[in-house]
């Protein structure tokens, strides 16, 4: 076993380096030139989360009246935007280190982790405003809080198998870009974020069904039901199981009833590791030509 732990010790040891740094790099960069620093990771949600809530909330009335629904529309918004971040970053991750990968040998797949785990840190300064706006809000913290990190870790392997997709077809073709801002834009509005939930499932149970299928939207609804509000933010596990049960909704038809299959409440966390490995398997098969490309 000690034999093991060194061999993995030393195979690794440069790589780890080599991800500190970038992580390291990465962060100062982002916020280099800037009079607040990394004040802005904390205060960027914070500011798009003003003026969602006065659109949506205050004139849109886009609210389920719940006592948690501001802080959860918060939380809701930083996870997104670590999502946004992470992808968007990881995206041209690649084409950006160019110089730096025709000159330094290391695996390539670090320059992307490197980006994730930066839009990572500005994801745990934005979850440390939301406990404490939480505390003065009226939300419910439970012991249900000690699954977040198992949320998080699964949206950030989301998030990776992502940026590994986009960055490998990046390199080639250079219009992904623009394509996935475009795919952006409709996710955001497909997930319950700046709306609740049971505003859809009042009128269209099913598609309130369907939508918590959705890989990103379940680990952001499960992180704010588990950290914020047990009883008002209804789970892929309290809403596809019974339609009846944390949303109130009609009765689904009957063609439909297959969508009350306990099973398929796994399909988001098959559907993270599918991507994951996607993400995986072509950036292994085409990173042996970055360089020559770029």
């Amino acid at each position: 076993m000690k034999n093991l732990m060194k061999h993995l010790q030393e195979k690794y040891h440069y790589a780890v380096v080599v991800f500190k740094e970038l992580v390291k790099t990465d962060f100062q960069l982002r916020y280099q030139g800037s009079f607040l620093g990394m004040v802005w990771s904390v205060l960027k949600p914070l500011m798009l989360f003003g003026v969602m809530y006065v659109i949506f909330v205050r004139f849109l009335k886009f609210t389920d009246g719940t006592p948690t629904f501001a802080i959860s529309l918060l939380c809701g918004t930083c996870l997104w935007s670590f999502f946004t971040e992470s992808t968007t970053m990881g995206l041209s991750s690649i084409v950006n280190r160019g110089d730096l990968l025709r000159k330094v040998h290391f695996p390539n797949y670090i320059v992307v982790a490197a980006t994730n785990t930066g839009a990572l840190i500005s994801l745990g300064l934005g979850l440390i405003v939301v406990i404490l706006f939480g505390a003065f809000s009226g939300a419910h913290f439970t012991w249900r809080v000690l699954l977040v990190p198992f949320s998080i870790i699964q949206l950030y392997c989301l998030a990776l198998g992502v940026s590994l997709v986009l960055a490998t077809l990046y390199v080639y073709f250079r219009d992904i870009a623009q394509i996935w801002e475009v795919l952006l834009q409709a996710l955001f509005y497909s997930i319950p974020i700046i709306y609740p939930l049971s505003m859809v499932a009042r009128s269209y149970p099913i598609v309130a069904k369907l939508m918590m299928l959705n890989p990103i939207a379940q680990p952001i609804m499960d992180i704010r039901h588990n950290l914020l509000s047990p009883e008002y933010v209804p789970t892929v596990w309290t809403n596809t199981a019974d339609l009846g049960g944390a949303i109130d909704t009609p009765d689904v038809p009957a063609e439909w009833q297959w969508l009350n299959s306990p099973c398929l409440n796994i399909l988001p966390y098959l559907f993270t590791v599918l991507v994951l490995w996607l993400g995986i398997h072509l950036f292994r098969k085409y990173s042996q030509k970055f360089a020559e490309v770029l």
